[in-house]
Parts: C-alpha cells; structure tokens; sequence
C-alpha cells in the first residue's frame, strides 16, 4: 500500500526546494524564505514548519499546494517521481565527498573520481562492487 504521507511531504518539500532556488537565482535574500513559501501557499509559517517535521497534508491541503505551485492536481501525491530532495544521509555524503575532493591533490582527485565511476558501473551492472 502505498504511503500518500510520505509521497506528500517529500513533493512539498520538492517544491519548496524550487521555490528556495528560484528565489536565490532572483536575488533574493535567503533569510525569510520558509514564511515566504507558506504566505504563497496560503498557510502559516508555523504550519510549513510542522508539515517539514512529521504533520500530514491532508487533500484539501495538498490540492491548494499544487493548485499556488501551478502543479496538476494530484501531484503530490505520486510515489515514483524521483526525489528532488536529499536525504541526511545523501547530504552527509556529499559533504564527505566535497571534503575528500577539496583536500586531495591532482592525482587524489583522478583516484577519487576513478572508484566513483566505477562503483556508479557496479551498481548500474547490478553487481556486488569490490571494496
């Protein structure tokens, strides 16, 4: 069964994440974003604070998100769009990788970028990818 909570919370936070890049790309100021994306989506601040967190969008909800994001009704709900958010663990990945990256010399980097291809192969290949 899927889980239409889940689903929900992770496409707002999609469009969320593109209200936020939209707005930097504009110019705008960082701070204050979040209250600005709930003012466009017709709710409080402290309601987008609590839908981030755990609180379930109901349908209502989720068709006037779609509806002030100029997304097709039933957006939100679909579980097989890829996330366009990234998780913790993705981010601390990342995080790790940009450390890696940054500290290496040349040829740290061309190693580095090497076993990342090809553990990118391994897991396309479906195979077990050797340490």
């Amino acid at each position: 069964m899927p889980n239409i909570t889940v689903a929900r919370r992770r496409n707002a936070l999609a469009l969320h994440r593109r209200f936020l890049e939209e707005a930097v790309a504009a110019g705008l100021p960082a701070k204050g974003l979040d209250q600005a994306f709930a003012k466009k989506i017709e709710i409080s601040p402290s309601m987008w604070s609590q839908i981030k967190s755990s609180r379930p969008i109901g349908d209502n909800l989720a068709r006037q998100i779609e509806r002030h994001c100029n997304v097709e009704s039933g957006w939100l709900d679909k579980e097989d769009r890829p996330s366009e958010v990234p998780d913790a663990a993705e981010e601390r990945f990342i995080a790790a990788a940009r450390e890696a990256w940054r500290s290496a010399n040349a040829k740290g980097k061309k190693e580095l970028t090497g076993w990342l291809k090809k553990r990118a192969q391994d897991a396309a290949a479906g195979s077990e990818p050797a340490p």
